[in-house]
Parts: C-alpha cells; structure tokens; sequence
C-alpha cells in the first residue's frame, strides 16, 4: 500500500516536472544549446582523446572537444552575419 502512495505522489510531481521543464525551455534557448554541446562533446572528446595518443587526460579531451564546439559555432555564425546581414 505505501508502494502504491508514492508512486502516486511520484507521478504528478514528474509531469508538472516535466511540463516546466518543456515550457521553460520554449522561452529559454541557451540552455538547450549547451545541452546539445555537451551531447556532441561526447563524441568529439573521445575522438580527441584517441587522436592525441592518449597523451591529453580525459579533462583535457573535453575541454579540447568544447573549444573545437564552441569555434565552430562562432565561425558558423559569422558565416551568416556577413553573408546574411539582414536576418541580423
């Protein structure tokens, strides 16, 4: 019985969780963004990491892979900043 109360006091607390999560993140893009970096730094890191002979430690793999991340997102938005102006 007390198995069945939390799970019912569990299961709202999830969804209202779950529905702030989603509306937040509607209005809030940076977030999202470095969610997604931090997705796509675990593939890089690892090929980082295997490129570099395992001489970097796997601190410096990621902080590599994020540095690699975060210049090509700049470079790619410049890209568009000079060649699409008007959007900007």
């Amino acid at each position: 019985m007390k198995l069945t109360h939390k799970k019912s006091q569990i299961y709202p607390r999830t969804v209202e969780t779950v529905i702030e999560i989603w509306t937040t993140w509607r209005r809030q893009k940076f977030p999202l963004y470095i969610f997604i970096a931090m997705c796509l730094n675990v593939i890089v890191a690892p090929v980082v990491y295997a490129a570099t002979d395992e001489k970097f430690s796997h601190v410096q793999a990621w902080s590599l892979g994020l540095l690699g991340l975060t210049a090509l997102g700049l470079s790619t938005y410049l890209f568009f900043v000079m060649f699409v102006p008007e959007r900007f």
